[in-house]
């Protein structure tokens, strides 16, 4: 259990690092009203990539091609706390959190069975007949 717990919580805290590093450019062309191109690695294609029938050569007064960038920036430097920033307080949080978090998942070793080393003793006649004592 324990040991789940720490390879999930690790994993999770390592996405969730790489995730706010991370940071992509989605770049799109449009020719007039309707999408041309996509592209998320490089830049967009352009309209017939220079071709006689292009849209800025058949309307010169009007520009009708445009391009869209979106772009998403994620962090750029990690935050390092240094030891002299720590103050008592967060020191005693995290000793009362480590010492409880011990206690709620250590690993209980197996209880003795009392009864293994008990050997009945040897009975000459019966008691429960003798005194006449029945469970009824």
């Amino acid at each position: 259990m324990k040991q789940a717990f720490t390879k999930i919580s690790t994993i999770t805290l390592a996405l969730l690092v790489l995730f706010s590093t991370f940071s992509f450019t989605v770049e799109k062309h449009y020719c007039g009203d309707f999408l041309v191109d996509v592209s998320y690695v490089g830049e967009a294609d352009t309209c017939n990539e220079g071709l006689k029938d292009d849209c800025a050569t058949i309307i010169k007064k009007k520009k009708c091609c445009k391009d869209e960038v979106l772009q998403i920036k994620g962090q750029d430097e990690i935050q390092k706390v240094s030891l002299d920033k720590i103050s008592f307080h967060q020191v005693k949080f995290f000793v009362a959190f480590y010492n409880s978090y011990k206690l709620l998942f250590q690993a209980f070793d197996k209880q003795s069975v009392s009864i293994e080393y008990y050997y009945l003793p040897n009975l000459v006649s019966d008691i429960q007949v003798l005194h006449e004592v029945f469970i009824i």
